[in-house]
């Protein structure tokens, strides 16, 4: 992806996207699926531990996570008897070969899982209602577990068995350089939608890039702005942001289409008109995005709170982060919030030893430890679990307090582009890029992603 206290109500995403982009394997399309290997449809085999004999579990995760690189090395120096092989692949390439990896004669023991609802329906993943049980996982949120549960069928999504788990909880807002507010005399965060507008125009007049932001094929960066608006809009006119969640979660009659979405696109064309982002947006990586606001430019980067370890540890005091602002100064605010979510595919040789992982990784004190220190989210896990303590003042510090409050708010929205396997790749992302690029008007941005989306459930 996202939790607060102990956890915010994180509904229907499977996971955020982010990290470097490096060289693309070779690959193939999402929308190809692959059903030669078919997942149990009762309670997963289980075990408590990985035994004391040899294992080497291996795992397919996303570049630009280093807690979870880590967390693999902490857990052998608790069980030096587990070894771990890693690739990783961007976001993109993963969504792009889930479906050949999972099916292959070696599958991963444990995966970054780009969106569960396919893999689910192609029987490609290990049913984990077993390891619910034997764990105790119902002293979990049900709410972090919900986003994780899909119908056998792959819809809707927020029911039936469980599928996958949370590596820890994450949410989006926007990242800011104090150096450059101070320049345009933002001296505290804006409070509504108003007032980040004069803001962005406020750097605009005194040549300072507004917002850097990566919109590169199979990524679109846009598409976090373009959902912060929703929310704002969603919440203004319907009260909620149920209808994007719903729509998320693939729940019958949803739509993509309807008065709040056309205004918040309209909301995000006029930014683009008016200038407020890079002009090499759809030609900009996840990483060039990154390293050019960690150098000082861009005054805003929309983005998830992974980045909060990060940025705490490379530029100490140089960042802030604050929730994108509602409309009204108190009003309810909503966020992106989701569990970074791995999954244990259904021929994975290891399966027992992985889940016994994923059980460590949100119950271990030095596990939830590390993964707040490296991931700057929360960790998940149990809600009668403390979250670690971090430094006040940090850019983590802020992400957490963040959390309290669209917890409070019941404001944690699914990932849009986690609607479908192939919504991001084929649906949002080259819609925004044209949007960007002058080529469609908002309206015919919300048709064409609706009909990619309908296309899509309805194919067999």
């Amino acid at each position: 992806m996202f939790s607060a206290c102990s956890s915010v109500v994180a509904l229907g995403a499977t996971g955020l996207f982010a990290g470097p982009a490096v060289a693309a394997r070779g690959s193939t399309s999402g929308a190809h699926r692959a059903t030669t290997t078919r997942a149990t449809t009762g309670p997963a085999s289980f075990a408590t531990n990985c035994g004391t004999r040899p294992v080497t579990l291996s795992g397919y995760f996303e570049t630009g996570f280093p807690d979870i690189v880590d967390l693999t090395k902490l857990f052998t120096k608790q069980y030096p008897n587990v070894r771990w092989t890693i690739r990783e692949d961007p976001f993109a390439v993963i969504t792009q070969d889930a479906p050949l990896t999972m099916s292959g004669p070696n599958p991963p023991d444990l995966m970054r899982a780009p969106q569960i609802s396919g893999l689910v329906k192609d029987h490609l993943v290990k049913n984990l209602d077993g390891y619910y049980k034997t764990f105790g996982w119902s002293s979990f949120p049900a709410s972090d577990l919900a986003q994780l549960r899909v119908a056998p069928s792959g819809s809707p999504q927020g029911v039936g068995p469980l599928w996958a788990m949370g590596i820890n909880y994450s949410m989006t807002g926007v990242f800011y350089n104090k150096a450059l507010a101070a320049k345009i005399g933002m001296a505290k965060a804006p409070t509504t939608l108003a007032q980040l507008d004069a803001d962005l125009a406020k750097a605009k007049a005194k040549g300072i890039l507004p917002v850097e932001q990566f919109d590169s094929s199979g990524n679109g960066g846009l598409i976090f702005p373009l959902q912060d608006l929703m929310g704002d809009y969603n919440i203004q006119k319907y009260g909620s942001i149920a209808k994007i969640n719903a729509w998320v979660f693939d729940q019958k009659g949803a739509t993509f289409v309807n008065p709040a979405n056309l205004a918040a696109t309209q909301h995000l064309d006029t930014w683009i008109k008016a200038g407020y982002f890079n002009g090499d947006a759809n030609a900009v990586s996840y990483s060039t995005m990154m390293g050019r606001f960690e150098h000082g430019q861009g005054l805003f980067i929309f983005d998830g709170d992974w980045e909060s370890g990060n940025l705490d540890t490379g530029f100490p005091g140089k960042y802030g982060f604050f929730l994108f602002p509602p409309m009204t100064a108190g009003g309810k605010q909503a966020a992106m919030s989701a569990p970074l979510t791995y999954l244990i595919p259904a021929a994975a040789k290891h399966a027992s030893c992985a889940a016994y992982f994923l059980n460590w990784v949100e119950t271990n004190p030095a596990a939830r430890a590390l993964n707040v220190k490296d991931g700057g989210s929360n960790p998940g896990g149990p809600s009668t679990l403390p979250i670690p303590a971090v430094k006040p003042g940090t850019v983590t510090s802020q992400t957490l307090a963040a959390g309290k409050v669209i917890a409070a708010d019941n404001g944690a929205m699914g990932f849009i582009a986690n609607a479908t396997g192939a919504i991001d790749a084929e649906g949002l992302t080259p819609a925004v890029q044209k949007l960007f690029g002058g080529q469609a008007t908002p309206a015919e941005v919300l048709s064409s992603v609706q009909a990619a989306y309908t296309q899509e459930l309805s194919a067999p």
